[in-house]
């Protein structure tokens, strides 16, 4: 997903985290800043009966830009299959963009949709294809990726550079489709990029063909797997490319890589690192999820995006984030942040994908530890802490990380940095890294290529750790408060009373002690012998490294 704006300028299931109440949800709501939303919103975040009982099967978009008039023209071909009987279908297409025609069918607009009559109603269990022309000229990105829209730029040399960026804005910005983040494609999608025979064009996946006619080319690539519609993306320029092959945990994974002209040198060293990366990944998070579609990095006119098996980067070939340590660690700048961060999207986000963008944490949280996992694997345990730790810095508190449902809106940027704490602080609560490993492992082999919700993963983390962590969740991504641990050691009677403040009712994380000693914190007061650990095991700097918490020694005796 699109990187945090924030620092540019700089089998024992539990039955109980099955049945999180409704409470917790509206509480949640609650919390979040009161906004106004429109019709147009709702349209957009919300399936409907004009969504719901058709689903998509494929994708085939070409498009042929205009650099000069800034204008794309083309079309795209929806292979969708019949869920229910259905006549009316909503296709997301944004102003100013305009439709010319769908053959065989009728449409109207209300806004940024499309609604559709099929000219002959479809059948349960029918599968169809719609064709849809259009032209115009789509919404320009005034800073990419945050601000989205088409990107028309020129390289140092003063040649035309394009490409998009629509996470969140939505890939209805530049072609129809169906816009929401739980349906994606189940044949993937074909990409046919009509440019000057001086120009070369990339998109995902694998390059098909290429077919020269009166001064142009069409250049067709294909994914086979699932993606997201914001990921299908167009990169057109004077490009370059090298390639290379990784034996990895499902065979030989093809490697490509492409940039401009004169940016080759500087690519083939600093993309050594997308080995190191895929090695560190797929130990921690399994399989790179699309071997069948390859792994390609392409040098774009923005700082970078996830978009799957086409990775845009635009890191300027230097370690950190355009060489800074976004941790203030150290440990930030051993390391290209957009080829770390970026690739691990293709585990979370573009593998597995929240069905709605309230849900982002969902990517951004996994995709912000795996910064930590990577620090982990190459420079040891402790370097890893530090670089989490490190992040905190960037954390706000100021707005629930789970945004609103229905109206495609994201929650708060502390998805990213807060997120990724929350996921450490339960790492150390289970204190068994294999067991923490294999939980990544099979979130990527459960939710494969699938859309999920925010239950789903939480569920499957509290069902194989063995820890109701219902109420850490709730605490962490739809809270705002900072946990403290209070406890008032008694050194006489050599023991600790603790307990956990500043936090909502059931909180209950548990620790374990630098010591080596567990504990169950909960709101109500509890006492346990100071053990083998001592009090230095309860001193602030032993607890918050490890938890995202606070903690608060009392003088006097609790009553």
């Amino acid at each position: 997903m699109k990187i945090n704006k924030d620092p540019l300028p700089l089998g024992k299931a539990l039955l109980i985290v099955v049945c999180l109440s409704v409470a917790h949800f509206s509480q949640a709501q609650l919390m979040q800043k009161k906004e106004v939303f429109t019709h147009a919103d709702t349209l957009r975040g919300t399936l409907n009966s004009n969504r719901d009982w058709w689903d998509v099967q494929r994708y085939d978009i070409r498009v042929r830009p205009d650099f000069d008039a800034k204008t794309i023209g083309g079309s795209v071909t929806i292979g969708f299959k019949a869920l229910t009987n259905g006549e009316k279908m909503q296709l997301d297409f944004q102003q100013p963009m305009i439709i010319d025609s769908i053959p065989g069918a009728r449409f109207e607009r209300d806004g940024n949709i499309a609604l559709v009559s099929l000219g002959q109603s479809a059948k349960k269990g029918d599968s169809r294809e719609l064709t849809v022309y259009f032209h115009g000229k789509p919404r320009e990105a005034v800073t990419p990726p945050w601000d989205g829209g088409w990107i028309w730029k020129k390289d140092k040399e003063g040649r035309a550079w394009m490409s998009v960026a629509c996470q969140g804005l939505g890939a209805s910005v530049w072609f129809p489709c169906k816009d929401h983040q739980s349906d994606e494609p189940d044949n993937g999608a074909g990409l046919t990029i009509i440019v000057p025979d001086s120009t070369m064009a990339v998109g995902n996946g694998r390059l098909k063909s290429s077919k020269k006619e009166n001064g142009l080319t069409a250049y067709t690539w294909e994914v086979t797997s699932p993606i997201n519609s914001y990921c299908i993306i167009p990169y057109i320029g004077q490009y370059a490319n090298f390639s290379d092959t990784l034996m990895g945990e499902k065979g030989k994974l093809d490697l490509g890589y492409w940039v401009l002209d004169y940016d080759l040198e500087k690519a083939k060293e600093q993309f050594k690192q997308a080995k190191l990366m895929l090695r560190a990944f797929e130990y921690w998070l399994g399989p790179y999820p699309f071997y069948e579609d390859g792994y390609k990095l392409v040098e774009s006119p923005h700082l970078g995006m996830e978009h799957q098996s086409a990775t845009a980067y635009g890191n300027r070939f230097q370690n950190g984030y355009l060489g800074r340590d976004m941790s203030g660690s150290g440990w930030g700048m051993k390391w290209d942040y957009i080829i770390v961060h970026e690739s691990a999207h293709e585990w979370f986000a573009n593998s597995i994908t929240t069905k709605d963008i309230a849900d982002m944490w969902v990517h951004e949280g996994f995709a912000n530890y795996a910064e930590v996992l990577y620090t982990e694997y190459y420079y040891g345990k402790e370097a890893g802490t530090d670089y989490c730790v490190g992040i905190r810095r960037g954390i706000r508190n100021q707005d629930p990380i789970i945004g609103h449902y229905g109206v495609n809106k994201e929650g708060s940027g502390d998805m990213y940095p807060k997120g990724a704490n929350l996921l450490h602080s339960i790492r150390h609560a289970i204190n068994d890294d294999e067991k923490f490993r294999q939980i990544l492992r099979g979130l990527s082999s459960t939710f494969y290529h699938q859309t999920v919700t925010t239950r789903q993963i939480e569920d499957f983390i509290s069902s194989r750790s063995g820890i109701d962590l219902s109420k850490v969740f709730d605490q962490y991504l739809r809270n705002t408060q900072i946990p403290v641990l209070e406890y008032y050691p008694d050194d006489a009677a050599g023991r600790v009373s603790y307990r956990w403040t500043n936090c909502i009712p059931g909180f209950n994380l548990p620790l374990v002690l630098a010591g080596g000693d567990p504990v169950h914190p909960t709101t109500e007061w509890q006492t346990t012998p100071v053990g083998k650990g001592g009090l230095d095991q309860w001193k602030p700097a032993a607890i918050e490294r490890l938890y995202y918490v606070k903690t608060s020694k009392l003088s006097s005796k609790p009553s």
